[in-house]
């Protein structure tokens, strides 16, 4: 298995990151990581001009999205010392709007910008490392970690003390079409923290874990096998009936988490994506298919999207298993 690629030249710039964080203008790609109904933002924003919620039975605040971003800056800077890391990018989403007491009065169409409060409900990042990166049928993977926040997981109506939710993963990041590989290895779905503390422990902790030449590795098999034209279709056909089946009869079925709309949008994508497009004779490798559900993916909410990222990878390991193994796949019968 060949190593991942470090870039000396960016990896220069890396050094002394560091000490210069605050100056650097390069974020981690400007494009869309997840659309659906999410906005741009940067940490700088989200830090000095979005109030912090509390717990209401103490007025004590949570971790705030900016504790969480700049947490999770702070450890890969120091985890992967000397690379080149960018400025996070950030999406949010479910926009929630107040007004300073001094304003309580006051019609909303004459509010001063300073009267004004405002946080999102909903917050995800990604910081990418373009030193570290690995080649996929001519597509640049840059190693990348982010994670996600959502209070409304939180039970805020209580005292302080509670557990706070986060999402937190480290994988790669198409550079072709900003498409997430998120895989179960680099991913905490559910990771439940007191305090900041415990958080920069866990995020270090799955960052020291993470084994980035094994995962490119997979990702990179998926190169190495296809589907026909009709097995393409019959993995359409079982995807929508995936989701209207009784729940019996799922059991010994992998999970499909993709909704009407997003398969809707692999199959046109099939047909039409510049650079993941069927073959002529209608046959489409892994890896491409791969990247039409994880593109049909930036339709999702940042509450489910790393959920869907996640299960966009299963999916085509569950393919590429039954391809390599000649065995029988229910996607595909």
């Amino acid at each position: 298995m060949e190593q991942l690629t470090a870039s000396e030249e960016v990896k220069s710039v890396g050094e002394s990151l560091p000490a210069v964080i605050d100056q650097i203008e390069i974020v981690s790609d400007g494009k869309a990581f997840i659309e659906a109904n999410t906005i741009g933002s940067t940490l700088t924003e989200v830090k000095h001009g979005h109030i912090i919620p509390v717990w209401v039975k103490d007025n004590e605040p949570v971790i705030s999205h900016a504790e969480f971003i700049e947490t999770a800056l702070g450890v890969t800077m120091d985890v992967f010392r000397g690379e080149g890391i960018l400025k996070p990018n950030v999406r949010l989403s479910h926009e929630i709007k107040g007004r300073v007491p001094e304003a309580k009065n006051k019609p909303a169409n004459m509010l001063l910008e300073h009267e004004k409060t405002i946080y999102f409900e909903r917050m995800m990042f990604v910081i990418e490392m373009p030193t570290i990166y690995t080649d996929i049928n001519g597509n640049r993977l840059n190693l990348t970690v982010g994670g996600v926040k959502a209070y409304n997981l939180d039970n805020l109506y209580n005292k302080s003390g509670q557990d706070q939710h986060f999402k937190i993963f480290v994988g790669f990041k198409n550079t072709v079409c900003c498409n997430l590989c998120v895989v179960t290895d680099g991913y905490q779905a559910n990771l439940k923290v007191k305090n900041v503390d415990m958080l920069r422990n866990e995020i270090r902790m799955m960052l020291q874990d993470f084994d980035a030449v094994n995962i490119a590795g997979q990702l990179k098999e998926l190169n190495n096998y296809e589907l026909s034209e009709r097995q393409f279709a019959n993995l359409l056909g079982r995807c929508r009936m995936y989701r209207h089946m009784p729940e019996i009869l799922r059991q010994d079925i992998p999970d499909m988490s993709f909704g009407d709309a997003q398969i809707n949008s692999v199959c046109k994508d099939y047909y039409s994506d510049n650079s993941f497009c069927s073959n002529p004779d209608g046959s489409i490798n892994l890896w491409k298919l791969y990247n039409l559900f994880t593109g049909a993916n930036k339709s999702s909410y940042i509450d489910t999207f790393l959920d869907r990222g996640l299960n966009a990878f299963q999916l085509a390991s569950t393919l590429r298993t039954a391809l390599k193994q000649k065995g029988t796949c229910w996607y595909l019968n």
